[in-house]
């Protein structure tokens, strides 16, 4: 029997989700809430597939897939959520879990998720494979030192593309960090890297310069 575990501080979905999965007759599925009872279960039988909640309000399915893959390296965990999580793309993928699936999937879709994940695949959605092939920019350009013409490499991350665009648009930090679910605080590091790169002081040097180096179009 295949053995998965489920986690959700939601009741009814929790449950929904285990009527789902105990159609299968090679699955035997548990379904716990307590952060605890969850990790004490998981220390005296591994699962073969844990299925966490992402949002839950005492332990969030990232930080609880953290500890679960301390006493057990090669746990297979898919992160069950119903939020926007693509600006959290690089996180999820450092974490070491296996994969992400939404609660609005299907039923069919759902039990194809976890038996690809037991056969070692790992679950990226179509929105986060785009973000993926678009996490870098190189744009190459020439420096205008008078005594040199040599090419210089600038490379621009996708979350420094997004905020470049924001700025051109006239968005405050604040504004950027709630569209791009970050930080304030991440918003400017962020800011402090591209003035670095393309070797300016201000927001607006920076529109100018990135527009001049079509990095960025403006309209």
């Amino acid at each position: 029997m295949i053995r998965i575990l489920i986690v959700d501080d939601h009741q009814l979905v929790g449950e929904g989700t285990k009527n789902m999965l105990d159609l299968e007759n090679d699955f035997d599925v548990t379904y716990l809430i307590d952060i605890e009872e969850v990790l004490s279960a998981s220390r005296e039988n591994s699962f073969d597939v844990y299925l966490l909640d992402m949002n839950m309000p005492d332990c969030s399915g990232l930080e609880l897939a953290q500890q679960i893959l301390r006493f057990q390296s090669e746990a297979k965990i898919i992160l069950y959520t119903g939020f926007e999580y693509t600006s959290q793309f690089n996180l999820l993928i450092d974490s070491g879990i296996s994969g992400i699936v939404s609660k609005s999937a299907t039923q069919q879709e759902l039990l194809m998720s976890v038996r690809a994940v037991l056969n070692g695949y790992t679950l990226i959605p179509i929105s986060l494979l785009r973000q993926l092939r678009l996490s870098e920019i190189s744009i190459q350009t020439k420096s205008t030192n008078a005594f040199s013409r040599k090419e210089i490499n600038i490379s621009v991350t996708q979350k420094e593309l997004e905020i470049l665009e924001g700025i051109s648009k006239g968005k405050s930090n604040k504004e950027i960090s709630e569209e791009l679910f970050l930080s304030i605080r991440a918003v400017e590091y962020n800011l402090t890297k591209i003035y670095k790169k393309l070797r300016v002081n201000s927001r607006s040097e920076a529109v100018a310069e990135a527009v001049r180096k079509g990095i960025i179009n403006v309209i």
